[in-house]
């Protein structure tokens, strides 16, 4: 596995190569799975992903496994309960955030709109295969996060839905060389 070509990013550290090559990239329609990877980006913000990572099962734990039915019910008591746990990124606005996201999706499910059929279709229902320097956001993560903003959402700035984006297999952004550019190009 050491002498596989990988994106530059995912080559150094055993934790980062791993989620590379078993989650980073893969295309995942669930709804509810595409809603907990864009909390856990939002958590991103300002930090490292490894940061998140390292992170992420105590985050599942306080957020109740992402269920969004239950975050929703989370109120000021919990936000600073949050806020004093240790194990998790500990920024209210983020951690409130997650909470009025939760409240956002539900409402899509209420108005009956699939979160991971709304947002396939923002792309066609297929994957975008992208050629080129990598950027930090483009137009169409502009223009979902302009929408999700419209539905409630918070901390969804158009840097966030791209990153996002290539993390849940809707835009590959794995190098060209890198051995999973062509596995995930097939799951798409």
């Amino acid at each position: 596995m050491t002498d596989l070509i990988r994106c530059p990013w995912g080559t150094n550290d055993p934790m980062m190569i791993d989620y590379h090559d078993q989650e980073w990239g893969k295309p995942v329609r669930d709804g509810r799975a595409l809603w907990e990877k864009l909390m856990l980006d939002g958590f991103q913000a300002g930090l490292s992903w490894r940061i998140v990572l390292k992170k992420r099962d105590a985050l599942r734990l306080a957020f109740c496994q992402f269920e969004p039915e239950k975050v929703a019910e989370f109120t000021e008591e919990d936000v600073e309960r949050l806020a004093n746990n240790a194990d998790i990124i500990r920024s209210r606005i983020k951690i409130r955030a997650v909470i009025n996201n939760a409240r956002a999706y539900l409402a899509m499910q209420q108005a009956d709109e699939d979160f991971g059929e709304w947002i396939w279709a923002q792309i066609g229902g297929k994957a975008i295969q992208h050629v080129g320097p990598v950027p930090t956001k483009d137009a169409l993560s502009e223009s979902i996060s302009k929408d999700l903003k419209k539905r409630g959402f918070k901390f969804v700035g158009p840097t966030i839905v791209y990153a996002w984006l290539e993390a849940t297999g809707l835009i590959n952004t794995h190098h060209q060389e890198c051995f999973r550019r062509a596995q995930v190009a097939k799951e798409a």
